[in-house]
């Protein structure tokens, strides 16, 4: 029941975004359910996957006049295969229920991943129109199995003699997970009630598609800009917007700024001219709300209001209540204690901040006061004078290759992984797409599959995702992952350089992928673990970025090779907390916002109001803006993963900071022994056991907070 449980997340629920774990290429030993056997059409994605690696999918085939069929055949066969399960005249057990759904709807798994993959990473006006068409009607056949009657009975009288079936403890867990998520999504409704939730559901997912689409069309627009406004812009950023000006037919001499935090940042922070900033920034910040055929406000009003109903319908205050009863912080106000905990002294940092920047434009002779689009180009000029250092000087260290090899090599030393590029040897969705084989002590255990830059039609953001998880009960031996990074693209035959933050970037996804080879779980529905949880070994990994053995075997200059010197290293390390007020609250404000948003019992709101009401009552700095603001915030509203669950990234950083000092407490952020407690505890168990007591296991207590506040150099209070 993989692609029931995950529908809508991958196994490893990872990164920004996380898409449909896809089942495995091979005909299985054993039948998923009792169910009569149809052959499946000759439509490739029916197909079990070939080829090498126990079958990968068949990417450079796949067209969007596939799907139809596909997916109308695969709902068809899952129904089949659950319902032998709700049907069986056998009295209910874990083997003829639990594990029989565990093996349903392998088919429309794999269907779902490569139509997942296509719609974020290859989408055009054809996969849009299956995305709002195909949105509803999965989301009514997951409805259809959720609120069978038959089967939850079925799972009810497995899960409440749990106990006394002599069942392991994994099995216990993995059948009192399945009958909490089943009551969650409406199984113990009525008739009329459930017919209601269904109705909910298949308007999101519309709603969802159509909010999707729409930010995606204004991140696909640019601000034309000439060379004279690109003064002070390093000549990587502009041979790369000189490249998106020709991709899109621009007279010569014009330069296209795509309207991508990619495209725009290095803007923001190295542009002289200031109306050019306050245009691309203008364009930036405005994505989705701009009163137009593009504008998402009536979306998310719809998706809010919608929400709600649907969490008062299931008994639940409000759709964070509903969202967080499967999180390590299970409720509302934990998530808010721990936010407000960090907000005041990031405010406060701000402030700070923000008066040396008013400073440096002072003595740079500028008669401005600091908007936003101003901050990241004061700062930049704040960290030049404070360090000597600038972004500018660094960039030249990070060849986006090298960087490649610093992660396989941390992937290496910690774990065992080693990494063999192999591209040629399985098909991919695009010339970009780079792929390695995965060993540990010699075996094969998967393949990882890079897709690095940005283009047309590929969504913004960086994410990671299987395609193919590990599983003993299904034989999955063989993990199929990927990163999907959205870098600058320059031209033909530049370099590849990327930022201090692209490189943590580059790390921090990297650091999904680590998880989900060293994953080793029996039950495919313990793989996926809280969303609080998720992006803790991703932020942990993205540490190991500025250690001196990556930078000195792989922070080399493109030019030269020669490693990054000596004081440079020390120049980084110093300031590493240097504007942490900014990243924090450009954070935590999204973070926030999404929270009040959905603690609303009614669901009633004008997102642009509400936005800015809730931001004025936090005290928000006039001089930032929200990371991500309601009109594009593609986390909360392109599906349901992230909603009342931004927060998730700092109640991972908790855990994050406290195991890097678990690292250098040990005296050795190499230290075998703790990457080994590490990787056996929290990486390689998925959800096998508590997520919290798996942490005290590895840490011998539960995560100190105040690690977070250290890390950031904020004051601890003891």
């Amino acid at each position: 029941m993989k692609a029931v449980l995950m529908a809508g997340a991958a196994a490893m629920a990872l990164g920004a975004c996380a898409r449909t774990t896809g089942g495995n290429g091979r005909a299985r030993a054993e039948p998923a359910a009792p169910s009569e056997s149809v052959p499946a059409p000759d439509n490739i994605l029916l197909a079990d996957w070939t080829g090498p690696y126990d079958g990968v999918p068949p990417f450079d085939r796949v067209t969007p006049a596939l799907f139809p069929e596909a997916f109308e055949f695969a709902i068809d066969e899952q129904r089949r295969e659950v319902l032998a399960v709700a049907d069986n005249p056998a009295a209910p057990t874990f083997a003829n229920t639990i594990e029989a759904l565990e093996r349903a709807g392998d088919r429309l798994g794999r269907v779902q991943s490569v139509f997942g993959v296509m719609t974020s990473n290859m989408t055009n006006p054809e996969y849009q129109a299956l995305q709002r068409e195909w949105g509803p009607r999965l989301a009514a056949a997951y409805d259809e199995i959720y609120l069978n009657p038959r089967l939850f009975g079925r799972i009810r009288a497995v899960y409440e003699a749990r106990e006394s079936a002599g069942l392991s403890a994994t099995q216990q867990r993995l059948a009192t997970r399945m009958y909490e998520l089943f009551a969650r999504r409406g199984a113990g409704l009525n008739p009329e009630q459930k017919q209601q939730l269904s109705g909910y559901n298949q308007e999101l997912a519309r709603l969802f598609a159509e909010f999707n689409q729409k930010v995606l069309a204004d991140e696909e627009t640019w601000i034309v800009a000439s060379e004279a406004e690109l003064a002070g812009v390093p000549a990587d950023v502009k041979a790369t917007a000189a490249a998106a000006a020709r991709e899109r037919g621009l007279p010569a001499g014009q330069f296209a700024i795509v309207n991508t935090r990619s495209a725009v940042d290095p803007v923001l922070t190295f542009a002289d001219n200031r109306a050019l900033r306050e245009r691309v920034y203008r364009a930036f910040v405005n994505r989705g709300d701009n009163e137009g055929a593009n504008d998402t406000n009536e979306t998310i009003r719809q998706i809010v209001r919608l929400r709600a109903d649907r969490a008062r319908l299931l008994g639940y205050p409000s759709h964070a209540h509903w969202r967080m009863q499967d999180t390590m912080a299970r409720t509302p106000e934990r998530a808010e204690e721990l936010m407000m905990r960090v907000w005041p002294a990031a405010v406060a940092r701000v402030r700070e901040e923000v008066a040396d920047q008013q400073a440096m434009a002072r003595r740079l002779g500028h008669d401005i006061t600091i908007e936003p689009w101003d901050y990241r180009y004061y700062m930049e000029k704040v960290r030049q004078e404070r360090f000597s250092l600038s972004q500018d000087e660094i960039k030249p260290y990070f060849q986006l290759d090298n960087m490649i090899e610093g992660m396989f090599f941390m992937a290496n030393r910690l774990y065992g992984l080693e990494f063999t590029e192999n591209s040629g040897e399985v098909p991919v969705f695009h010339p970009d797409v780079r792929t390695w084989r995965v060993t540990r002590d010699g075996e094969t255990v998967g393949v990882f599959y890079g897709d690095m830059f940005a283009r047309t039609g590929k969504r913004s953001g960086a994410w990671a995702t299987t395609y193919r998880s590990r599983s003993g009960l299904l034989g999955d031996d063989i993990v199929l992952g990927s990163n999907n990074n959205n870098f600058a693209k320059p031209g033909e035959g530049e370099p590849v350089l990327i930022s201090l933050d692209d490189a943590e970037t580059l790390f921090h996804e990297f650091g999904h992928a680590i998880h989900y080879f060293l994953s080793d779980v029996h039950y495919p529905s313990l793989l996926g673990t809280p969303r609080d949880f998720v992006e803790y070994p991703s932020q942990v990994h993205e540490n190991w970025v500025l250690t001196p053995e990556i930078l000195n075997r792989f922070a080399r200059h493109y030019r030269t090779g020669e490693p990054m010197p000596a004081a440079l290293v020390e120049r980084i390390e110093a300031a590493s907390r240097f504007n942490q007020g900014f990243a924090t609250v450009e954070y935590l404000a999204s973070a926030l916002v999404d929270m009040e948003l959905h603690t609303r019992p009614d669901g009633e709101v004008d997102p642009d109001a509400f936005e800015r009401e809730t931001l004025a009552a936090l005290g928000m700095p006039d001089e930032i803006v929200m990371r991500h603001r309601l009109p594009h915030f593609l986390h909360l509203f392109s599906s349901d993963a992230y909603s009342a669950g931004y927060y998730s990234y700092l109640w991972s950083e908790v855990m994050d900071a406290d195991t890097w000092a678990a690292f250098e407490e040990a005296g050795d952020v190499w230290d075998p022994a703790t990457a080994r407690r590490f990787a056996e505890y929290l990486l390689s168990t998925g959800n096998e056991t508590d997520r919290a007591e798996a942490y005290r296991r590895f840490r011998g207590r539960d995560p100190d907070v105040d690690a977070l506040l250290r890390k950031r150099g904020f004051p601890t209070g003891q």
